[in-house]
């Protein structure tokens, strides 16, 4: 990757977050930028949380079974010491991090590191989740996707929980979410 100096000669960085509600193919986008990162033969490291094991324990998986390498971790700082020698890293999952993966994503962009951070930016609730909303304002670019709501077709921003439970945190897919868009998420 061609990292663009900037006037004093210091290497720039970029944060970018792709989100969006379940099934609007925040995965999927994350995985097609770091394709082309690796088609680029630039230094890769894609990361995960360790509580994400839906589909595979170190890949992270599209609902379309698309796939990438990566490596689960706990804690975000982990970053910090996996990071030396890249130049692109992946995260998939951010919301599911603590609120000190926005720091750690801020630098990383400023030792002139692209950071790519895929992740819902809202609950089962509709609030804002997690860490979503601090990395969404620190980012140079955000990408915000939308699914098709399942009972109208319309754009759909919303993901709602069809599973019993009051948790923030439950991991699932079809079985347990579907993507609707505002008037039909209100429905009951």
């Amino acid at each position: 990757m061609f990292i663009e100096p900037n006037v004093r000669g210091i290497a720039r960085g970029s944060l970018e977050v792709i989100c969006g509600s379940m099934f609007s193919g925040k995965t999927e986008e994350l995985i097609r930028r770091l394709k082309r990162v690796r088609i680029a033969n630039q230094r890769l490291l894609v990361v995960k949380p360790l509580i994400d094991t839906r589909y595979a324990k170190e890949k992270i998986v599209s609902h379309d079974t698309n796939s990438f390498v990566s490596t689960p971790i706990e804690d975000p700082m982990q970053i910090l010491s996996m990071a030396e020698d890249v130049e692109v890293i992946g995260v998939d999952e951010a919301q599911f991090f603590d609120e000190s993966i926005t720091d750690v994503c801020e630098q990383l962009a400023t030792r002139g590191i692209r950071v790519i951070v895929a992740g819902l930016d809202m609950d089962f609730s509709g609030k804002p989740f997690g860490p979503m909303p601090q990395l969404m304002a620190k980012a140079d670019h955000v990408t915000k996707l939308h699914a098709i709501c399942v009972r109208c077709g319309a754009m759909a921003n919303y993901s709602y929980r069809i599973a019993a439970g009051e948790h923030q945190v439950l991991l699932g897919a079809t079985d347990s979410y579907e993507p609707r868009c505002r008037q039909c998420y209100s429905q009951p």
